[in-house]
């Protein structure tokens, strides 16, 4: 008997059971004409032997190599890991394995990143674009993942529902004067989740705008985002685009002295995995990551799929971005200690 460590192969499978190894092939690719009880031995005899396939032998056959790209934005963003994580559970679901690259935040590097994976001849590409940027056809299907007004977007969370969730929040407890605070303007899903936010906020509400990247060009990076000004001011809510910023927020507001939630509020986006033990806990709006990578995988293995099915003998005859059932999934709001009603603040 074979080691399991080493496995086995075709002939070995078929000279055990006595029949062909293009028997043993097509019972154990699924086509071919099989009998189910034959096909179900030789799939006990496969996993017995520790039979297991060739990559290379599947890719000559198939033209496809059962391996996807992932090109992240920025790994050093505590969100990036958190959707890699997603995307490889639900592409190893579906039974393809994952290579991830990451672009760092630079559209060179992003269109290098893609076509290495390209060059490893990926069956398809998700991506989840650096800020602003379209992707073109690549010769190779793509799903797409920022959000719901990216041109060729396939599913994203709904960012804008997002934002309007939050700020209903923030209303429901009394606040009327909002600090709306965003990282870049050129990002897509910055912009749908603030746009979101001033949906929703009152006729008898205001709300700024305060982008950091602008602040920095002028301060310096990582200067002070004069926030205890804004309080004197009467701002007394302060939602930020991603708990990044809204950490940043909430560590300024607290070394000024003023208290959080007793005197402001803070939110965030995103739901970090720091964002439930930081002091106080603070309130955000997750996005259902699992069920996004779910979409994306599906659709994307779809067209992959039904590409090699269709008789071409050109592999990956299908390009471009794909599409999903879904194109959005609703974003949760999850409060915790951050957000309370507004109180008046005295600033010494």
């Amino acid at each position: 008997m074979a080691n399991p460590r080493t496995g086995s192969n075709l002939s070995q499978i078929a000279a055990t059971l006595g029949v062909s190894a293009a028997t043993v092939s097509n019972a154990l690719s699924g086509k071919g004409r099989v009998s189910a009880e034959l096909a179900e031995k030789i799939r006990a005899t496969a996993a017995q032997l520790g039979y297991t396939p060739s990559l290379t032998g599947r890719a000559l056959r198939t033209g496809r190599t059962g391996v996807l790209g992932l090109v992240l934005p920025n790994i050093a963003n505590p969100l990036f890991p958190q959707i890699a994580q997603a995307i490889e559970h639900a592409a190893s679901h579906a039974g393809y394995g994952v290579l991830i690259a990451d672009s760092r935040g630079d559209v060179a590097l992003q269109t290098d990143a893609i076509n290495r994976l390209i060059e490893r001849d990926v069956d398809g590409i998700v991506i989840v674009p650096r800020l602003g940027t379209r992707i073109a056809d690549i010769g190779c299907p793509v799903a797409v993942i920022d959000s719901p007004s990216t041109p060729g977007n396939t599913v994203s969370a709904d960012h804008w529902q997002g934002g309007q969730t939050v700020i209903e929040h923030l209303v429901s407890l009394g606040h009327r004067k909002f600090l709306l605070i965003g990282n870049n303007p050129a990002s897509n899903v910055q912009n749908d989740r603030i746009g979101g936010m001033k949906s929703r906020i009152p006729a008898d509400g205001h709300a700024d705008v305060f982008w950091i990247e602008k602040h920095e060009q002028i301060h310096g990076k990582g200067s002070l985002l004069g926030l205890k000004e804004q309080v004197e001011n009467g701002f007394t809510a302060f939602a930020a685009v991603s708990d990044l910023p809204a950490l940043r927020a909430l560590m300024e507001l607290q070394r000024a002295g003023i208290g959080v939630p007793e005197h402001v509020s803070v939110t965030g986006f995103d739901d970090l995995v720091w964002s439930s033990v930081v002091t106080p806990g603070l309130t955000t709006v997750r996005m259902d990551m699992a069920e996004i990578a779910d979409i994306a995988i599906a659709a994307l293995v779809r067209v992959i799929e039904a590409d090699a099915t269709s008789g071409s003998d050109v592999a990956r005859t299908v390009t471009g971005t794909v599409a999903a059932e879904r194109s959005s999934v609703p974003m949760k709001l999850v409060v915790r200690q951050t957000s309370a009603p507004p109180e008046n603040a005295h600033i010494a």
